[in-house]
């Protein structure tokens, strides 16, 4: 059996390595410490996962953080940044990121339309970010299982808010799948299978 021919990936309406980056914002001690929408280590891990799908494929990422030069706040939790390597990190005073000039402009820099968006709070350093790119004319993919918020129905409202603005919604099981899209490209499988071990969706009979 042989797959249709393969798609520009810059300009597929689905998201591929080419057309998207991954945008990650404020995955810092104390919001990770303020989450009670879903299990803080379950969140740690799921976070760590959605970056490390990134970069399997290659995809541009850009780190955010909050009040850490102010010294307010603390650096991007160790287990993410050790995931992310040496990428810059554009540290703000804006609970916005949108509204941060550094960051606005790297986001722009990655010329990619597709945004793959996670951020703590749901309710506010999510929601904001997302409904500015949506009206700037970005397409912006939230990973629901990799945020969270300081309560269950603040979170859910907050992905609601996002829904109706025009987000799309996804998860760490369909972003990986949607990246990977086609067993022939078996340079990617192997790690496509370990991500999906790791975050238990795969198991080891």
């Amino acid at each position: 059996m042989a797959s249709l021919s393969v798609r520009n990936p810059k300009e597929d309406w689905l998201i591929s390595p080419k057309n998207a980056a991954l945008v990650i914002i404020d995955y810092q001690p104390t919001q990770v410490n303020s989450i009670n929408s879903m299990s803080r280590a379950q969140l740690v891990k799921n976070i760590v996962i959605v970056a490390e799908i990134a970069k399997i494929y290659g995809l541009p990422i850009i780190l955010s953080t909050v009040n850490v030069k102010t010294g307010a706040n603390k650096e991007t939790i160790p287990s993410l940044k050790e995931t992310l390597g040496g990428i810059p990190s554009y540290d703000r005073t804006s609970i916005n990121a949108w509204e941060d000039k550094e960051f606005y402009e790297a986001v722009k820099a990655t010329n990619r339309k597709k945004l793959i968006m996670v951020a703590l709070w749901t309710e506010a350093c999510l929601t904001f970010p997302t409904i500015d790119a949506i009206r700037e004319g970005f397409e912006v993919y939230p990973v629901a299982d990799a945020v969270g918020g300081t309560s269950v129905s603040a979170h859910e409202t907050a992905l609601r808010r996002i829904e109706q603005a025009g987000a799309k919604l996804t998860g760490i099981a369909q972003l990986a799948c949607e990246l990977q899209r086609d067993w022939s490209r078996k340079d990617t499988v192997p790690d496509f299978l370990k991500i999906m071990f790791e975050a238990g969706i795969f198991l080891k009979l």
